[in-house]
């Protein structure tokens, strides 16, 4: 499973011209599922999104995590995070899971992180063709794989 996690100002996805998710101050993730994950990839980057420390402190040090600053999430599915370029010029998604294990997976991250972080997590529309806007803080943008977990 991978993640990219952008701290934001302020963030939205929409649909067709209509409003599905929007936050203020926190984390915009975009969340790529591949076949072989398992509720433990989820369990282990819920946890780190949400003691990750990228906020500024009184200080203006990236010592406080989206809690502690009160910050909210926007989570949207992204397949395309699995992208392979090694050979020619058409990106391959061969390790993008299909929908059937891919959607459950999403929604699973989706409780699991609402339910470690407190509240509840905006979110886009899994499988639609959306438009997302985001106004990236510092800019913050940190890449996340439950593979390589360095």
């Amino acid at each position: 499973m991978r993640i990219v996690i952008q701290r934001v100002t302020q963030s939205e996805v929409t649909i067709a011209g209509r409003s599905v998710g929007k936050i203020g101050k926190g984390l915009m993730i975009l969340l790529g599922v591949e076949a072989e994950d398992t509720d433990a990839d989820i369990e282990w980057l819920c946890g780190k999104v949400a003691r990750l420390r990228i906020f500024d402190d009184e200080n203006g040090v990236m010592n406080l995590d989206i809690g502690q600053v009160g910050g909210e999430a926007l989570v949207v599915s992204q397949f395309t995070l699995y992208a392979s370029t090694k050979k020619g010029n058409r990106p391959s998604y061969i390790r993008s899971a299909p929908e059937p294990v891919s959607r459950p997976m999403y929604e699973r991250f989706l409780e699991r992180l609402s339910a470690t972080l407190g509240k509840e997590v905006a979110h886009g529309e899994f499988g639609a063709d959306m438009q997302v806007s985001l106004v990236n803080d510092g800019p913050v943008t940190i890449c996340i794989d439950s593979r390589n977990r360095e």
